[in-house]
């Protein structure tokens, strides 16, 4: 029960036949984007998910990063629906804490069909949940709820930017060819407030969540192995989002990309060409998959006049399972430390790593 983000969807979906594969869209330049609509389901793709990461404060100083995620993945588009108990799509969600004081992680994750009612999308109820764990608007708003046995939250999220429409001619590309691309939207900076419970503690907590939501069919192609992913909300009411592909033979990929948030929410995109993301030599290794995964990193953006590096307070962030079909990876809260030209900045973000086991072998981010 230790493995459901980005890559396990990935490898699930590509699971499917290239037959499956050919009901759904994929996609391609030109998308008109409207909201609230694209804040939720887009059935005619293979892949969707809504991913929500925050690090918040608890009013007595304590630190903490966490993570909820709803995933949706098609399965049977091509055959007709006889009742509730057919399979048209999987639903699958994940739930993760960081006690940045403590250094310790929680995990959980479930799989659902949609059943009757038991997980889902509805733009109508404007409502994405799995069980009792679930997102629910209220116009620009959110709250975002879990119950669990060890962690338990309810956090409301206001925007205090609009939506960033990430890559160019409105799609983010990650390989050569058609379809190769997802429609990737963010929320960057959304201001928190809430409650967290942890092992039956209760904390009233303040900070920042970001949401990332991304539909699309197909993604990766041959020899990219892995990635690593940032997000960063800064002290100086900017964001920046910064991933880079690996390829097999050790080098970044062209089409790894960016995205720079201003203070007004104007976003600027960021090809591979404009920004380097360095590992450290500190790292962490697995004692459970034996992936070393690097856990300081410089974040350099030189159009931006940005230096920047990130640390973690946990480094055992990994999340591990036993199929050998499932890749491990290593997500979780960073801190952030830099100069933006000739002042100080810092910030919080969260950093994904995968193909540090074994790569990545279908999909994307």
């Amino acid at each position: 029960m230790r493995s459901s983000t980005r890559a396990w969807i990935f490898c699930l979906a590509c699971a499917w036949t290239v037959a499956a594969q050919s009901a759904y869209k994929v996609a391609v330049p030109g998308y008109r984007y409207e909201f609230p609509r694209d804040y939720f389901s887009h059935p005619e793709f293979q892949t969707e998910w809504w991913y929500y990461t925050g690090n918040v404060i608890a009013d007595d100083g304590h630190r903490f990063g966490f993570e909820l995620t709803f995933f949706r993945v098609g399965v049977g588009r091509d055959a007709a629906q006889q009742n509730i108990w057919d399979v048209q799509d999987l639903y699958l969600a994940h739930l993760a804490l960081s006690d940045l004081d403590a250094k310790t992680f929680y995990h959980e994750e479930r799989t659902n069909r949609a059943g009757p009612g038991i997980a889902g999308v509805d733009a109508g109820k404007e409502r994405i949940w799995n069980g009792d764990w679930n997102v629910r608007w209220n116009g620009n708003d959110q709250v975002l709820e879990s119950v669990d046995e060890h962690v338990c939250f309810s956090l409301k999220l206001h925007p205090e930017k609009p939506p960033v429409i990430h890559g160019e001619d409105g799609v983010s590309q990650k390989g050569a060819g058609v379809g190769r691309a997802s429609y990737y939207i963010s929320l960057t900076r959304l201001k928190t407030t809430g409650t967290l419970q942890l092992q039956g503690k209760k904390y009233a907590v303040s900070g920042l969540t970001w949401m990332d939501h991304e539909f699309f069919t197909n993604q990766l192609e041959k020899g990219q192995v892995g990635w690593d992913w940032f997000s960063a909300q800064l002290s100086d009411n900017t964001e920046l989002m910064l991933y880079r592909i690996r390829r097999a033979d050790g080098s970044v990929d062209p089409y790894s990309s960016g995205t720079y948030v201003d203070p007004s929410g104007h976003a600027l995109h960021l090809r591979r060409e404009d920004f380097s993301l360095v590992p450290g030599e500190e790292t962490w290794k697995s004692p459970v998959t034996g992936a070393v995964y690097p856990v300081r990193w410089r974040i350099l953006v030189p159009k931006l006049g940005m230096e920047l590096e990130a640390t973690t307070p946990v480094k055992s962030q990994e999340l591990s399972g036993k199929s050998q079909t499932i890749p491990n990876y290593w997500e979780g809260a960073i801190a952030l430390n830099g100069r933006r030209d000739n002042g100080d900045v810092t910030g919080v973000g969260y950093l994904e790593m995968t193909g540090y086991d074994r790569a990545v072998k279908l999909g994307g981010l």
